[in-house]
């Protein structure tokens, strides 16, 4: 049985997560207490010497980081991988949203939600939202006319750019002002199998509340 060392909260970890879920792996999760300091401890660096989630197992083979646990999974299973002519521009879309999607997404999200409130400073997440339009923009547009990112189909291209964009908590992303992304979240949701994060992963805001 794969594991997936994951927390719900992660939107890295949604991504390998929800690409695990739909290429129908048999996987589960093993909760990662990240709240909780479990990533900074000296055994868990031990175990990923990147100290992050998210973190896959199976057997003796383990991989971390997103996109490379997502390009494992395709490569396991033969899913969600597009054609093979689709390759690299697969890769040149998941390497689009680690470096401007999740990138902005993620880390604004953090700051406005996740930090004590007096440690928000209003210029760095404004600077960050900003960096985040500018990504909107660019995956807004090329959705204009399309269904999927590559192809006719869904690929780890899709789901990489949309993890941090189902999340509830505000970060500066109101999918009315986005149409094209709008539907695009709606067509990856109507996938049979899709689940919301916080429904796929333990560990939720609740918990702490």
């Amino acid at each position: 049985m794969i594991k997936l060392h994951c927390f719900g909260e992660s939107g890295n970890a949604y991504k390998a997560a929800l690409t695990l879920e739909l290429a129908g792996a048999e996987w589960e999760p093993v909760f990662v207490d990240f709240f909780g300091g479990a990533a900074r401890k000296p055994e868990f660096r031990e175990f990923n010497v990147m100290a992050e989630a998210p973190v896959l197992v199976d057997g003796d083979f383990r991989l971390s980081q997103s996109g490379a646990i997502q390009q494992w999974v395709v490569d396991q299973t033969g899913k969600l991988g597009g054609l093979p002519d689709d390759k690299y521009e697969v890769l040149r879309w998941v390497l689009f949203d680690n470096h401007k999607m999740s990138s902005q997404a993620g880390v604004t999200r953090f700051l406005m939600n996740f930090l004590p409130a007096d440690k928000r400073n209003p210029d760095v997440i404004a600077f960050m939202q900003g960096r985040l339009m500018a990504a909107l923009t660019t995956l807004n547009t090329h959705l204009d006319g399309r269904d999927w990112l590559v192809g006719d189909g869904l690929t780890i291209a899709d789901i990489a750019n949309c993890a941090y964009l189902y999340y509830p908590e505000p970060f500066g992303f109101d999918r009315a002002d986005w149409p094209h992304i709008n539907a695009w979240l709606d067509r990856i949701a109507a996938t049979p199998g899709w689940k919301h994060p916080y429904d796929l992963m333990p560990g939720n805001p609740s918990d702490r509340a």
